[in-house]
């Protein structure tokens, strides 16, 4: 099997705190969250009445009008993303063997707005028997996952590997670093990845609501999110697309490309412990680090940041934390650790796509994002979070982990590029 290494070339993102990368780093940075009162419907009927929204979308500026009908918003915020990555990696798109180049977008629910759409409109109709002629030709095709990855890879003309990783929380991560495999083992020249979710309906809020996994902080929605405080409650919802490309080095280098690092290292792993809560022991996420670290050629040592999962909940939180001092050991304590959802709140099948852009921006700046809204130290989260203030350090390898229901556990390691 070959063996090719792979660099990180752009990054575009549509995000609760900015419609762009850069605008979404800055916020990351100075520690400005993108919470509110819910503003998409009435959430006075559930427990959680805040979430983190994308505000100011615009998706005709990236798909002719007509197309941007026949898309649910989780498609409409890949595309945007994507066209902004494939803009900031510099390629020009007319010398890219179409063939060479793939797609590869997850979610963990897709077209939640569409199926609810079109299933109000069924039920309205007063004569059953013309329910059926309700139902738009376009409800299978705008709901479905892959769709995200379908429809970039048509407005890009991208004709190489084409998929989409649908594992929760995961999603965005496991597609990067399956996108990181096609590119290594020389199936592709370059492949663009990442997460979509655009979940934030009745339905989709109102079952998180169910399972008691949102912020109940309704009051202060600036600080309802705070992951590895001793106060957490719970999640706070988001939506929004993380998107990456994804190139073989020396496609990259020929090209002079401005490179953001390099990536090296994919683990992952099954809990096969629960449905909805993480393995306590933590278990699946220890494997998932150390097989990544392996994957990487990397020692505990040289691991100078982690972006965490850190969701905020009592149980991800404290898991992950004693799952970092299992594979670093004491070393876990040197290490800079922070969740960047504090700001962004969870955007589930994407987090680990906009996290692994915070990665890249971190070790292109030589700035750690720190987590906010950290007031009241929890015995159990002991490690050093980078409590509310942004650090600068010089960062050659950092980790991002991704934590999904159904036990699925992804980490990603990017270290600086050297040629």
């Amino acid at each position: 099997m070959s063996n090719k290494r792979v660099v990180l070339t752009g990054v575009g993102a549509v995000t609760p705190v900015g419609n762009n990368a850069n605008d979404f780093w800055d916020a990351l940075v100075n520690g400005k969250s993108g919470a509110s009162r819910l503003t998409a419907f009435d959430p006075t009927p559930f427990n959680c009445h805040v979430a983190a929204e994308v505000k100011g979308y615009d998706a005709k500026e990236y798909v002719n009008p007509k197309q941007e009908r026949r898309l649910d918003p989780f498609v409409k915020f890949a595309v945007g993303a994507a066209k902004m990555a494939m803009v900031d990696s510099g390629l020009d798109l007319s010398k890219v063997v179409p063939e060479r180049a793939g797609v590869y977008i997850g979610s963990g629910i897709g077209g939640l707005h569409t199926v609810e759409l079109e299933h109000q409109k069924y039920l309205s109709s007063e004569d059953i028997s013309r329910a059926a002629g309700k139902i738009s030709p376009f409800l299978i095709p705008m709901l479905i996952v892959n769709m995200a990855s379908g429809i970039v890879s048509i407005e890009l003309g991208l004709k190489g590997p084409n998929s989409s990783s649908v594992t929760a929380c995961a999603a965005g991560s496991h597609s990067i670093g399956d996108a990181f495999r096609l590119v290594q083992r020389g199936d592709s020249d370059l492949m663009v990845a990442g997460g979509s979710e655009a979940a934030i309906t009745k339905m989709g809020f109102g079952g998180f609501c169910a399972l008691k996994a949102l912020t109940t902080r309704n009051d202060d929605p600036l600080r309802a999110s705070r992951p590895f405080d001793r106060e957490r409650d719970g999640f706070l919802m988001g939506e929004g697309a993380g998107i990456v490309v994804l190139e073989e080095m020396e496609h990259a280098v020929k090209r002079g490309a401005d490179i953001y690092c390099e990536v090296v290292g994919y683990g992952m792993s099954g809990d096969a412990y629960h449905m909805t809560a993480p393995d306590p022991g933590g278990d699946g996420a220890v494997r998932c680090m150390r097989l990544s670290l392996e994957d990487a050629r990397l020692d505990i040592s040289e691991v100078d940041y982690i972006n965490a999962h850190g969701t905020s909940t009592q149980l991800n939180d404290s898991m992950e934390t004693a799952a970092i001092k299992a594979v670093f050991g004491d070393r876990a304590y040197d290490i800079q650790v922070s969740s960047t959802k504090g700001v962004t709140g969870h955007l589930l099948g994407a987090t680990g796509a906009a996290e692994l852009i915070a990665c890249a921006k971190a070790i292109k700046h030589a700035v750690i994002p720190p987590t906010i809204n950290y007031e009241y130290p929890d015995p159990e989260c002991d490690l050093d979070y980078v409590p509310n203030t942004a650090r600068e350090k010089e960062i050659n390898v950092a980790m991002s982990n991704s934590l999904g229901f159904g036990g699925h556990n992804v980490t990603l390691v990017l270290k600086k590029f050297k040629g």
